[in-house]
């Protein structure tokens, strides 16, 4: 009996000082993730690097369920389909095609979106102070919304620019309205944009590789989640030909990319996360406003400037954010 009591008495010592943090979560959340790949990366690693700063820890206090779609949308219902039949605790969807695809593939799972579009004209919400449904998220301005001031930097860089060569999906809707305003924006400028139409990650690949120095002066980024996935690819094609390009993404630049003005996906990434701690918290997503992200910032790649012969203007310098030697 006394063996007994001791054996107790120890235990509830060795308890009181065990630390808190040695003590696992009750739960482990299961987030399935959802995107096209390619630079969309930045976005989760900022996703990640936001719910550490909130506390959230992966591995002790969530798992991620990866869907990487390497570019093919077509996926998007497929992968959204399996998460919510493996029971996530919520999606986040990247892009607005995708998020577009996992809420019409899903019937009761939280999503938590980060989009470039309108997320009210698009259909995934109410209203920005009150989403009314089980979607909520980032918007974040893209081609769409920056797509006539991004023209008008290229045309700096370029003084001479005559034709400028553009990339995407035709059945992308979110991709027709980029090229719509993308058309009406190189009508202002006097430039001819010529469109090539890719269905696919392998139809893009055999275009750009078609593509001759002669078919256009620069290559200009319209709204395609598929097309930002293969962006490294574009990136190297361009430098080999000697084609300056212009992404919606700074990042881009340091990737090899000439310039790219836009917002940075790691910021969206983490903003996205407090959406993501809250919601798996408990907070319902129709009551939870959606956020507009409108700081944009301007990068030039000297040193692909130099690689493909093209001597960057002293303006275009003095108004980049950021400027790679």
């Amino acid at each position: 009996m006394g063996n007994k009591i001791a054996g107790f008495l120890l235990a509830i010592v060795f308890l009181a000082f065990v630390h808190p943090a040695q003590a696992q979560p009750a739960k482990v959340y299961r987030v399935g993730i959802i995107y096209e790949g390619g630079p969309f990366s930045q976005v989760i690693d900022g996703l990640k690097d936001g719910l550490t700063k909130l506390g959230f820890e992966e591995g002790r206090h969530y798992v991620l369920i990866d869907g990487n779609l390497k570019g093919d949308r077509k996926a998007a219902e497929a992968t959204s389909r399996d998460q919510e039949r493996e029971k996530v605790d919520l999606i986040f969807a990247v892009s607005t095609s995708v998020t577009t695809a996992v809420k019409r593939a899903t019937a009761n799972v939280p999503i938590v979106f980060a989009v470039g579009s309108d997320p009210v004209v698009a259909g995934l919400v109410e209203s920005y102070a009150r989403p009314g449904g089980r979607l909520t998220g980032v918007h974040y301005q893209t081609s769409a919304d920056l797509i006539a001031k991004r023209l008008e930097l290229l045309k700096t860089i370029l003084p001479d620019v005559r034709k400028v060569v553009t990339f995407y999906d035709p059945g992308n809707a979110t991709a027709m309205a980029g090229a719509k305003s993308a058309r009406e924006a190189a009508r202002q400028l006097n430039i001819e944009l010529v469109e090539r139409h890719v269905a696919s990650v392998d139809e893009l690949r055999q275009s750009v590789k078609a593509l001759k120095a002669q078919d256009a002066d620069a290559y200009f980024y319209t709204n395609d989640a598929m097309v930002t996935s293969q962006a490294q690819f574009i990136i190297d094609a361009a430098r080999t030909k000697k084609v300056p390009t212009m992404f919606a993404f700074p990042s881009l630049a340091a990737q090899g990319g000439l310039a790219g003005y836009g917002v940075s996906y790691h910021e969206v990434g983490r903003l996205c996360a407090k959406y993501v701690q809250r919601v798996l918290s408990g907070a319902s997503p129709e009551s939870v406003p959606v956020e507009l992200v409108s700081t944009v910032g301007l990068a030039i790649n000297l040193k692909t400037a130099r690689e493909i012969g093209l001597a960057i203007p002293q303006e275009v310098r003095l108004r980049a954010d950021e400027v790679i030697e």
